[in-house]
Parts: structure tokens; sequence; C-alpha cells
């Protein structure tokens, strides 16, 4: 073998560890809304990490506070159907878990697309003459039509929770 070709195969090997670094070191989906590497499918709207969640007070009604919780789907994720009422529903207050837990209300069956522009809420009602704490942030883990999304997904807020405190269904808007 000449000096000239193991030159050029060695310069060709360097290039190619290069190049696979280089290739590991770029995610699969650089920016959401421009799809995969090779244009596959956008990341999904529903995960905890490609949504935004804010609490809100929301009219009272007899006997209960109620606050709303919506979420919002950033340009460039890929639209998602959720339906029932978020599980596994916990409150914060300073980063440290109240202990209190919320149950569900209404009916579970009915089912909301969130996407860019089109957000959808659900209620947390807390009932007005149960011992209530202060709370901060809500945890939950949202529901498809086919069961559980995965994942936490977090919303902030200032918000009073009480012992029966129970969260509604996933409306639009």
């Amino acid at each position: 073998m000449g000096l000239m070709r193991l030159r050029r195969t060695a310069v060709a090997l360097a290039v190619g560890v290069v190049a696979s670094g280089l290739a590991a070191a770029v995610p699969a989906s650089a920016a959401p809304g421009t799809g995969g590497h090779h244009g596959g499918p956008r990341p999904s709207a529903c995960r905890p990490a490609n949504h935004l969640a804010k609490i809100t007070e929301a009219p009272h009604s007899a006997g209960h506070h109620h606050y709303r919780v919506t979420l919002t789907a950033p340009r460039g994720y890929a639209s998602c159907t959720l339906a029932g009422s978020p599980v596994d529903v916990r409150f914060s207050r300073d980063g440290k878990d109240s202990g209190l837990r919320a149950g569900r209300y209404g009916k579970q069956g009915h089912k909301v697309v969130l996407k860019y522009g089109h957000p959808v809420h659900f209620d947390i009602q807390v009932p007005t003459d149960a011992r209530q704490v202060r709370a901060d942030e809500v945890g939950f883990t949202l529901r498809a039509p086919g069961g559980e999304v995965p994942g936490t997904s977090f919303a902030d807020g200032k918000l009073r929770v009480a012992r029966g405190t129970l969260v509604g269904p996933v409306r639009a808007g």
C-alpha cells in the first residue's frame, strides 16, 4: 500500500468518526414543528413537556371555590386527543406536597383536542366549608381515550385546596 493511499484512508476514517460524533449529538427532532430528522412526526402536545398549564381562579358556586387549569400547546406540536378528568392530581406549595389528592366528577367519556390556538381546561372544585391549605402548583396525569398519557404535567398558580377537592373532565376552551 502506498503512502498516498494510506493518508487517504486515514483522512476518510477521521472524517467518518467526526461525522458520526456530530450525528449522535444532533437530536432527532431539531425543533418543534419541523418534524423529525427526516420529516418524521411532530411531538405530541399532550406529553407533559410539550404544553403549558396555568391555574386561574374561576367563578364560585354554592359551597365551592373553583379554579381553572388551562392547557395550551405551543406552535409546532402535533394535536392530540384527551378525555375525562386528569388522575393522580396532587397539590404542593413551595415544592412541598400538601398530602391532599383530588377525586373526579362529571362524565369521563367526552373527547377534546389540544392543539396550537385551541386550549383546553379542567375545573378544580374545592369545598368552602372544609379546612383549606394554600398551594401554588398542581401535578396531574392527563388521560387520552386509550388510557393515561405517560408522565406528570404541572400547572402553576395560587389556589386553596381541601379534603373533598374534585377535578372535572377536560373541556375545550
